[in-house]
């Protein structure tokens, strides 16, 4: 089976380079993913059932949506479109978005402790499910933007791994995404044409929050130039050379015997 475009090739190579880097999945694995509707989970899911079809080894998909309780939350369109695709899934209604806002201070935000609440309902349906692995949508640029988030307001010097442990030592976590950027994953959603659903939640997109913040500070350093970073990779030393007049005339002279000094 090939692949339907450049970027889904582009996307499944990054994504399988880092499923073999991390030992991410193994034979017979039961993969749960952890499906909110937004277009990073749009683009895992989509391209782990891609890949679950070309591996050499056997494994299952279950896409896992948990409902927080607004209102306005377009479940309905979710289990649609799983079920266009043929994808099993399960939808887990809870009351999160109410839970935070009683138990929340005026001054303080709701996403970690809202993504703390959602990561236990995910442990605890992992469980129901049979799930060997729980894959997030988590992409690279989450991953430096949670290193800045650290690094400014926690002072420590940490991101997120790509794979990692629960602290009761019975679930596995794997970020199959971590080399994919955060536009490739909104390209390949809408190329696939999987149609985005927003959490609904009040605060989303508030740009006074940490991460928002931290996304901004990301998008205003991302002028990179190359030519004066210490990576080899980047300027490999052998490739140096100098193109002007004079060095290029001076590089490609013969070299012959040296000549005594008069």
């Amino acid at each position: 089976m090939g692949y339907r475009s450049e970027l889904e090739a582009r996307l499944a190579k990054k994504t399988t380079k880092a499923i073999v880097d991390y030992q991410m999945i193994d034979d017979g694995d039961r993969i749960m993913v952890g499906l909110s509707g937004g277009k990073d989970s749009w683009a895992l899911l989509q391209l782990l059932d891609v890949l679950r079809q070309r591996a050499p080894i056997r494994f299952s998909l279950v896409a896992v949506n948990v409902d927080s309780g607004y209102k306005e939350y377009k479940h309905d369109l979710i289990a649609r479109t799983c079920e266009a695709h043929g994808w099993e899934y399960r939808i887990e209604h809870t009351g999160i978005g109410e839970l935070i806002e009683d138990i929340l201070d005026a001054d303080q935000t709701p996403c970690s402790l809202c993504a703390r609440l959602r990561r236990g309902v995910l442990y605890r349906i992992a469980n129901e499910v049979g799930a060997t692995k729980i894959a997030l949508g988590h992409h690279a640029d989450d991953f430096i933007e949670t290193l800045l988030l650290n690094l400014f307001f926690a002072g420590a010097l940490k991101a997120m791994p790509a794979k990692l442990v629960s602290d009761n030592g019975k679930h596995v976590v794997i970020r199959p995404l971590v080399y994919v950027g955060e536009d490739e994953a909104r390209a390949y959603t809408k190329e696939r044409e999987l149609q985005v659903v927003g959490c609904c939640c009040p605060a989303c997109g508030d740009l006074g929050l940490q991460r928002q913040r931290s996304k901004r500070l990301l998008m205003e350093l991302a002028n990179v130039a190359p030519r004066h970073l210490l990576d080899t990779r980047l300027n490999p030393p052998a490739e140096l050379r100098a193109t002007s007049g004079h060095q290029r005339d001076a590089a490609s002279a013969p070299i012959g015997p040296a000549r005594p000094l008069a």
